[in-house]
C-alpha cells in the first residue's frame, strides 16, 4: 500500500466520521428543539418524550430544516402558543449550538 493509498483511506474514515458526527448532532438539536417545543405547548412528561421523537423523524421528510420548522410551527400554533417563523428558526439555532457543545464537551 503506498502512501497515497493511506491517505486516501484516511480522509474516507475522516469524512465517514464527521458524517456521522453531524448526523448525532442534527438529532440531538431536534430532540432538544421538540422538547423546548413542548414546553411552550405545555405538555406532560410523557407528551414532550414522544413530541420530541416526533420532531426528530420529522426530519426525515425532506433535505434540510424546513420540514422540522414547518412541524413545530403548525403544532405550536394549534396549540395556541404565540410564535412566527424567526422565533422557531431562532429557537432552532439556539438548540444546535446546545447540541454541539454536548457531543464536543466531555460529560
Amino acid at each position: 500500500m503506498t502512501i497515497f493509498d493511506e491517505r486516501e483511506r484516511a480522509f474516507e474514515n475522516k469524512f465517514a466520521h464527521d458524517a456521522e458526527m453531524q448526523f448525532r448532532i442534527q438529532a440531538r438539536r431536534n430532540r432538544l428543539l421538540g422538547e423546548w417545543a413542548a414546553a411552550k405547548m405545555g405538555l406532560t412528561p410523557e407528551e414532550t418524550d414522544a413530541y420530541a421523537k416526533a420532531v426528530v423523524q420529522a426530519d426525515f421528510e425532506e433535505a434540510g430544516d424546513e420540514d422540522v420548522i414547518r412541524k413545530l410551527l403548525g403544532d405550536m400554533t394549534s396549540a395556541g402558543v404565540d410564535i412566527d417563523e424567526a422565533g422557531v428558526r431562532t429557537a432552532l439555532d439556539e438548540q444546535a449550538v446546545i447540541a454541539r457543545r454536548q457531543f464536543i464537551e466531555p460529560q
